[in-house]
């Protein structure tokens, strides 16, 4: 009874059992679930179990891993995340449905890997979804260096983060790489601020090693460059990677910490993961 995921100097343990232990929370929790197994057999709108690529979740409540946004660049270089082009299926009872699936390394890349969170609602994740796939510069940034060196809605380069190989901000130990915070498939003209998909980006040795003995990190990431959606699978708050000063204290210090609840995930190690993706609404 005693365990549970949360660090003890949270003192979030009280907390949560005072209020998950409540009578009406519990009813709540489970229409809930019923709800969503309900709907996530409903294979027509594109909910149901998928299997992705993750950032591994190392501590904290969260269920799971981050999922990684496989890059690619254009001719002059800048990164574009991947977006699978849509086509339509036809299920043995007739339903057709539309899906955005490709193989990249052997592994089925999916738009189904980002369906959480209330992302599913997003018009930009829909399959058939015709938006601007460049990762592109949060102006939001806490980052000194990418206030100072970036324009924010600017298009990513690998080169921007020269030198990466040994850059600090004083949280954490040099040589883990240099982050920016970013969003994808979010520009102001076609997307509201409300689905705006926050991304972090890091250049970073480690990767540029891992992808020399991996196939997938060779394929899915650019000159060292690893993405992901930055939506914490717990209660989707903002992750964030060597920009809090708490992060050293629940073991995050060259990790990506959500210090809402002290979730912790390991852009160093990519890991295969099953989950229930969660229905898209009707147009």
């Amino acid at each position: 009874m005693d365990e549970d995921k949360y660090p003890p100097e949270t003192d979030r343990r009280r907390f949560v059992k005072g209020v998950v232990g409540g009578s009406s929370m519990a009813a709540i929790t489970t229409a809930g679930a019923a709800a969503v197994n309900t709907s996530t057999t409903d294979v027509g709108k594109g909910g149901g179990s998928v299997t992705y690529r993750a950032i591994r979740n190392t501590a904290g409540p969260a269920p799971r891993g981050l999922p990684q946004i496989p890059l690619e660049t254009d001719d002059e270089g800048y990164i574009k995340g991947v977006w699978p082009e849509a086509e339509t299926r036809t299920l043995e009872d007739g339903t057709e449905i539309t899906v955005a699936e490709t193989d990249i390394a052997g592994v089925t890349y999916s738009s189904r890997w980002f369906q959480y969170c209330g992302v599913q609602t997003y018009r930009n994740i829909r399959p058939d979804a015709d938006h601007d796939n460049y990762i592109r510069y949060d102006p939001a940034t806490t980052y000194g260096w990418q206030r100072e060196s970036v324009e924010g809605g600017a298009k990513v380069h690998p080169e921007d983060f020269e030198p990466y190989e040994d850059w600090t901000n004083d949280i954490g130990d040099p040589g883990y790489g240099k982050p920016a915070t970013c969003n994808w498939r979010s520009q102001a003209d076609s997307v509201p601020s409300e689905e705006t998909l926050p991304v972090q980006v890091i250049r970073s040795p480690r990767i540029e090693a891992a992808a020399e003995e991996d196939e997938w990190l060779a394929a899915s990431t650019v000159k060292g460059c690893i993405a992901y959606l930055n939506k914490c699978t717990h209660f989707c708050c903002i992750p964030g990677f060597k920009d809090s000063g708490d992060a050293p204290k629940f073991g995050a210090a060259n990790k990506n910490y959500c210090g809402c609840h002290q979730s912790v995930y390991d852009p160093f190690e990519v890991v295969e993961k099953t989950y229930i993706a969660l229905p898209r609404p009707d147009e």
